[in-house]
């Protein structure tokens, strides 16, 4: 007989603890400030009929035109190679059609040269610290327009209209 009695008074207990369970655990309910109004004087823009649309042009169709030099809507593979005989020519400083180590690595040879300030063909700790590529600060991913700033007005005891209708 005892055992009725304990499954009785433990479904009680299950019975108390999931009303309060469930109770903690419902989303109050979410109230949504009202709009700014506007300072007396101050005039609001009126938002644009239409939104914003992006470029007609996609990136690559920018990056085929930049290719396309002679603008016949097709990139041949002199056009396609191009922009690689400009960086091998850079490099081939003494234009002999050959690329030696020296000048492939010359900005390398060139930043170490400068680092090594005591020309001792080595690099210190600190000489080395000098090396680190420089960093871009990162730029924000939205180029939305930043808001203007509220301006402050002067508070003024607001008055109700009551059934009294417009002025």
């Amino acid at each position: 007989m005892w055992r009725y009695f304990a499954g009785g008074a433990g479904a009680l207990v299950l019975a108390f603890a999931a009303m309060f369970l469930f109770r903690g655990s419902a989303a109050p309910e979410v109230k949504v400030p009202p709009a700014p109004v506007a300072a007396a004087g101050e005039v609001q823009e009126a938002l644009p009929d239409e939104a914003p649309r992006a470029a007609d042009k996609t990136r690559e169709q920018k990056r085929f035109d930049r290719l396309d030099k002679d603008k016949n809507d097709a990139v041949s593979r002199d056009e396609f190679l191009n922009l690689r005989r400009r960086a091998f020519a850079k490099l081939d400083t003494n234009g002999d059609g050959r690329l030696s180590f020296d000048e492939w690595a010359v900005r390398t040879t060139t930043r170490f040269a400068g680092a090594d300030k005591d020309k001792s063909g080595t690099l210190t700790r600190a000489e080395f610290a000098t090396t680190a590529p420089k960093r871009r600060p990162a730029q924000p991913r939205c180029a939305c327009p930043k808001p203007a700033a509220a301006k402050k007005a002067p508070s003024a005891p607001v008055e109700d209209e009551g059934e009294g209708g417009e002025e």
